[in-house]
């Protein structure tokens, strides 16, 4: 069977969803002659008989509707790839890939995406997950356009918006501690009891000791809701964002155990890129209003996570 002409296969779904050559002509902008011409060789080189021209009105016959649907398939996926081809031609991003670390307080961040990629309807999101060393090192490593984590100030590679400082609060659960708490509480203290912490993602964990105590018993979890509620039903303690207990912290379900032994840590949240990266118009945009939504949120005084 010799090649189906891309020409052919549109007039025959145009007469097919038009109902007539002529209207199908029309909407091609071609003359009805050549219409129907391209439809005859259509079924000449397929051997079937697509229309039954018998009626006042031609229509498909059975292997004409069946051939329709198929190609219909076939014609939406060449329109999508003559639109991704170009989109590629033009420099604009197909995908663009975003991390958003464990320190990120989700719903500001994606309702802003939600509506950045709203007039980006060519650029798909590609967005993950990492926590702790895992959003820097899939920045240094490529796998990422854009991370959503804490702010590396000190190191060259990056360049960064920062969005919002929050502090890192120790807390356990009334009950949890079989002792009242005051601010003499040491380490030595609270070596006996469980700690929960963040699994690090990367492959390459970093040395950095975030808050551990030498000789506790650990527990690790994914990400800082599950560690959320595992302090909220006493079965460790630890440090939690405060943007995320500020209900917990208000009614006392949670209690803050910061003090001089255990000072906490403020953390700069921020968006990060590579510096030396080149970055697609798509990306740019997407940096660019960053940093407007920041100043616009500093304005109203709604920064993620400020304290």
């Amino acid at each position: 069977m010799d090649r189906i002409k891309l020409h052919d296969l549109r007039c025959f779904d145009a007469v097919a969803t038009k109902g007539s050559f002529q209207a199908a002509g029309i909407a091609l902008n071609r003359s009805h002659p050549s219409v129907f011409a391209a439809v005859a060789r259509l079924e000449q080189q397929l051997g079937l008989t697509l229309f039954d021209r018998s009626g006042y009105r031609i229509g498909l016959t059975d292997a004409g509707r069946t051939f329709h649907a198929r190609a219909q398939v076939t014609l939406r996926e060449f329109e999508l790839l003559q639109g991704y081809a170009e989109q590629l031609a033009g420099g604009e991003e197909v995908v663009l890939r975003i991390v958003i670390g464990d320190l990120c307080p989700r719903p500001p961040v994606l309702q802003m995406l939600s509506e950045f990629f709203a007039r980006y309807p060519n650029t798909r999101l590609h967005l993950e997950y990492e926590a702790v060393g895992g959003p820097l090192e899939r920045l240094i490593d490529d796998n990422a356009d854009l991370v959503f984590h804490r702010a590396e100030p000190s190191d060259p590679r990056f360049e960064q918006i920062k969005l919002s400082t929050t502090a890192m609060v120790p807390v356990v659960a009334p009950g949890f501690l079989p002792f009242a708490w005051t601010k003499k509480v040491t380490p030595e203290h609270m070596r006996p009891f469980t700690q929960c912490v963040i699994r690090d993602t990367a492959r390459r964990p970093s040395p950095e000791n975030f808050f551990l105590i030498d000789g506790a018993h650990q527990c690790s979890v994914p990400d800082q809701m599950m560690k959320k509620e595992l302090i909220l039903h006493r079965l460790a303690w630890g440090h939690l964002p405060a943007w995320l207990i500020e209900d917990e912290l208000r009614d006392g379900r949670l209690i803050s155990i910061a003090g001089p032994n255990f000072p906490g840590r403020e953390e700069n949240l921020a968006a990060v890129r590579r510096r030396q990266h080149l970055h697609g118009p798509v990306a740019e945009a997407l940096w660019l209003h960053l940093k407007g939504w920041r100043l616009t949120r500093a304005r109203r005084g709604r920064i993620i996570g400020a304290q």
